[in-house]
């Protein structure tokens, strides 16, 4: 029974404490045990047997709870192990803290001790030093008072010696020695120190030129070591300065220069030839300059090497070499070009000063490379800063500062003060009147013959005088030949405008050449925007030289004396001469021609110049002057001064026009024959088209539509153009009351009056064309059949005035008498006038119905037309009252009185109703233009 109870080997082993170490999983372990007994069970045929199941994890369970016995007894054990060992730990970390502070203490007792020995030591060597200076000192002032009884008693040898058997330590101790010799020479006060003092001088002076001479033979043989050791040597002496001197003086490139130089000649090139013409391009460089320029760049690359290898104070020599550059070298070049293009003319000067102004700079820019501030140098002793302070007023500024100072020096003379500036404004102003001298001289002419009659003119025109007409016989046939062409030239003119071709001129003989009188002509005359174009860009260049050659300081206020000179030549100059001597043209041509349309050709070249000028002005002229906003207020200021200035002027100008056309077209009508409305051959009525007035007013409207349309836009052109219209329906309604009309001349006049509304119509505005459309109703009463011409005054336009008003028109038809009885036009607002005092009664036949107040019947008519429109409501307001002040064009005897204003080039038309025969407004539209809307482009 005991071997069959007996515990598995296998099981044993499974319950050793090493299997529940590391990875212990329960699930194996159990599966482990009992994976034996679950095989022996199925392999058992009979009923399961529980027994050995519970056997064996009876047994494992027993085993188990012994393991955690023995385990737990150990973890006591390890903890009371644990806690022993913390305490041995903690006992042992005290004591080695314990240890390390005494450590501590004891280092640092001895760091104190250390450092109190350092501070001995020193103080030791301060002591040490101070005495070995002293020694020096003392050694110096014994070496020195040694040298000085030996050169009392006239004996150098010792220092000969030295100076010749030391070597280059020798001969750097002998420059020291003798510095220092020659200032204890200066201080003794002895009877034979004057000789002494002779005796060491004239040793110092041998003694510069052997190592001068030393220097310049090493230098002649390229030998930079032993030039160095000159050098330095040198500066031991006296500071250098004289070795300096002579490696400059001696230079080849300064040799060559200065015999050119003494030729004081100039390399001709073609710059010289177009340099004084103002339209040829500004010149780029000058070969002279240029050649010296480059030669001058290579120099300073192989001298920056050299100074840099010899001299142990290389920035101090190249700023004297620079500042040589420029006093020898650069400075004459330009005097001598600025002389021979100051001979030439002002512009040339200008041109050549620019250019080598800006030759300079880029020069300048180039040499900034080799400032030696970025370089490393072998240092040098104090000594060597006496050197700058014998060649440089300021030794510390750098290269670069150097070299601008130098350009600025080297233009100061040609720009300080307002040497420049007025050179530029002068050169700008002789240019300028130069180039307009023909357009100012026709000008001229055109102002002196308005006073003159047709003869003087022509005189003016040649410019014969009594004197010269007595002396010169030859002058005075030339004048006389070329007073006949402009005779037959402006007779040829009349004749054109008459309708009447002019014969032809006879062939002149052939004048000499030197006889002939170069008079302007109509074409030089004239505003040209090729020539506007040309004054901008000279005054375009004259700005860009004011930008390179003025300093920032005075750029704004050069600047707006350039834009002066600009503003007066060609607002002044330019502009307002020829608009003056427009006016003054029209003023005294005669009013039976035509009217010159010449200033409506002239407004759209004032519009273009100023656009062109007003856009130069805010892009390239107001921007420079920002850095001071006084200067630049006072420039827009004057410029707006300038334009608005203008503006009226071509205001009044084309003003003139208006009034010159509009009398015109009233003068024609006045040609109208009494009976061209009631003719006497009916055949001859059919057969015509039209009479002779409604020809010429339709073909000068033609003209004045073709050339406004051609030079204006917009509204400007839409305000001329109704105005024109407006004021010729004005005198077209007073023409109708003054002429009978019989039955067959109601179809001339209908005829007429469908030519003058066909011609405004072309204009291209509804306003007009429902005014003419009136007008063609209103000529329709005289064809109209008495029968129903109550029922046609009643309908349309005619329809929404009052049937009085119509009466003076209705007065001159031929058969008014019959029917007059017929008509009843007496209103309650014609009672009302006719009791006022003075006013005529509207039956007495007369043709001007108008009321104390200057206010007429016409007028009182277009009150009532005011809302008139063609169509329906889709119509444009047709007639305004007389008296609506602005927008109202107002005639007398059939003259208007309108006044245009020209802002921004654009007119408007501002006048008020005068009174007269008859009033007139234009349709309901803008009459006043801003800005550039209507220019003429």
């Amino acid at each position: 029974m005991t071997s069959l109870y007996a515990p598995d080997p296998a099981l044993e082993e499974l319950l050793e404490i090493k299997h529940f170490e590391d990875n212990f999983d329960v699930l194996e372990f159990i599966t482990a045990i009992s994976d034996k007994l679950i095989t022996q069970s199925k392999d058992d045929n009979g009923p399961f047997d529980p027994a050995p199941f519970i056997r064996t994890f009876e047994h494992s369970v027993e085993r188990l709870l012994e393991i955690r016995k023995d385990v737990q007894e150990r973890k006591e054990s390890l903890e009371n192990s644990l806690r022993s060992a913390e305490r041995d730990f903690s006992r042992r970390l005290t004591q080695l803290n314990t240890g390390f502070e005494d450590v501590n203490k004891t280092f640092n007792k001895m760091e104190s001790s250390i450092g109190q020995v350092g501070k001995s030591a020193v103080r030791i060597g301060e002591q040490l030093e101070s005495i070995h200076v002293s020694r020096q000192r003392a050694q110096a002032a014994h070496d020195l008072i040694d040298y000085y009884n030996q050169f009392s008693k006239g004996d150098t040898q010792r220092l000969d010696s030295l100076r010749k058997d030391g070597g280059k330590a020798g001969r750097r101790q002998v420059a020291t020695t003798l510095r220092r010799l020659l200032t204890v020479a200066k201080e003794v006060d002895l009877p034979d120190a004057e000789q002494t003092r002779e005796r060491i001088d004239k040793y110092c002076e041998q003694f510069e030129k052997d190592m001068l001479r030393l220097f310049d033979k090493s230098y002649r043989k390229g030998d930079p070591n032993m030039m160095g050791h000159c050098a330095q040597t040198l500066i031991d002496f006296n500071g250098g300065a004289s070795c300096v001197q002579i490696y400059v003086n001696q230079h080849d490139f300064f040799i060559s220069k200065a015999q050119m130089a003494e030729m004081g000649t100039l390399e001709t090139s073609e710059m010289w030839s177009s340099l004084e013409d103002p339209n040829a391009p500004v010149p780029k460089d000058e070969p002279g300059l240029t050649k010296l320029f480059g030669e001058i760049r290579y120099t300073v690359d192989q001298e920056y090497r050299i100074i840099q290898a010899v001299f142990p104070n290389p920035p101090v020599v190249m700023q004297v070499f620079l500042q040589r550059v420029f006093a020898q070298s650069i400075q004459p070049y330009l005097e001598q070009l600025l002389s021979q293009a100051q001979s030439q003319s002002t512009l040339s000067y200008l041109r050549v000063l620019q250019l080598a102004h800006v030759s300079t700079h880029k020069l300048v820019e180039d040499l900034k490379a080799y400032d030696f501030s970025t370089t490393v140098t072998r240092p040098a002793d104090a000594r060597s800063l006496e050197l700058a302070n014998a060649t440089s007023s300021n030794p510390t500024v750098a290269i670069a500062t150097m070299l601008e100072t130098a350009m600025e020096e080297l233009f100061l003379p040609y720009s300080e003060g307002v040497k420049y500036i007025e050179k530029e404004t002068r050169m700008l102003g002789e240019l300028y009147s130069q180039s307009l001298e023909r357009f100012n001289k026709f000008h001229e002419f055109a102002m002196k013959a308005k006073s003159t009659n047709l003869f003087d003119r022509l005189a003016l025109l040649t410019g014969a005088s009594p004197a010269t007409t007595a002396t010169a016989a030859s002058a005075g046939a030339a004048a006389s030949a070329a007073a006949s062409a402009a005779f037959m030239n402006i007779s040829g003119r009349i004749r054109g405008a008459a309708g009447v071709t002019a014969p032809a001129a006879p062939v002149q003989p052939a004048i000499a050449e030197k006889d002939k009188v170069d008079l302007p002509t109509e074409e030089e005359g004239r505003l040209s925007i090729d020539v506007a174009e040309r004054l901008l860009t000279w005054h375009a260049e004259a700005v860009g030289r004011c930008v390179e050659l003025s300093a920032p300081s005075d750029m704004p206020k050069n600047i707006s004396a350039l834009m002066k000179v600009l503003e007066d030549t060609i607002a002044k100059g330019y502009i307002e001469c020829s608009i003056e001597s427009a006016t003054t043209l029209m003023e005294s041509r005669d009013t039976r021609l035509e009217p010159d349309l010449q200033p409506i050709r002239t407004l759209k070249e004032i519009d273009m110049i100023c656009h062109l000028w007003q856009q130069y002005t805010s892009i390239a002229l107001l921007p420079l002057a920002n850095t001071s906003v006084t200067v630049r207020r006072e420039m827009s200021i004057f410029h707006n001064q300038t334009l608005s200035r203008v503006e009226g002027g071509s205001s009044g100008m084309l003003q003139r026009v208006t009034d010159a056309i509009i009398a015109w077209l009233g003068s024609q009508l006045t040609k109208q024959k009494k009976n061209d409305f009631k003719p006497k051959n009916d055949d001859l009525a059919f057969s015509r088209m039209n009479t002779e007035p409604c020809e010429t007013c339709c073909e000068m409207l033609d003209k004045v539509r073709d050339v406004a349309k051609e030079n204006m836009s917009g509204k400007n052109l839409e305000m001329f153009l109704t105005t024109i219209g407006v004021a010729f329906h004005t005198l077209l309604l007073d023409h109708l009351k003054k002429f009978p009309v019989s039955a067959n001349g109601g179809l001339v006049l209908t005829k007429d009056l469908k030519s003058y509304q066909d011609t405004v119509v072309s204009f291209g505005y509804p306003a007009l064309s429902e005014r003419f459309e009136f007008l063609r109703q209103l000529g329709n009463i005289f064809l109209i059949q008495p029968d129903i011409l109550k029922s046609y005054i009643t309908e349309n336009y005619l329809g929404r005035i009052e049937p009085g008003l119509l009466k003076p028109y209705l007065a001159q038809r031929s058969d008014w008498a019959q029917f007059e009885r017929d008509f009843d036009f007496r209103t309650p607002m014609e009672s009302v006038a006719n009791t006022e005092p003075g006013t005529p009664s509207a039956t007495s036949g007369s043709t001007s119905f108008t009321d104390s107040a200057g206010v007429s019947t016409t007028g009182m008519m277009m009150r009532d037309l005011e809302n008139v429109r063609i169509g329906g409501p889709t119509g444009i307001p047709l007639l305004a009252s007389a008296s609506n002040g602005s927008g109202t064009f107002s005639g007398r005897s059939g003259h208007g009185r309108n006044r245009f204003s020209l802002s921004g080039f654009g007119f408007q038309n501002s006048h008020g109703a005068a009174g007269g025969s008859s009033s007139l407004a234009p349709p309901a539209s803008t009459t006043s233009v801003n800005g550039n809307t209507g220019t003429a482009h």
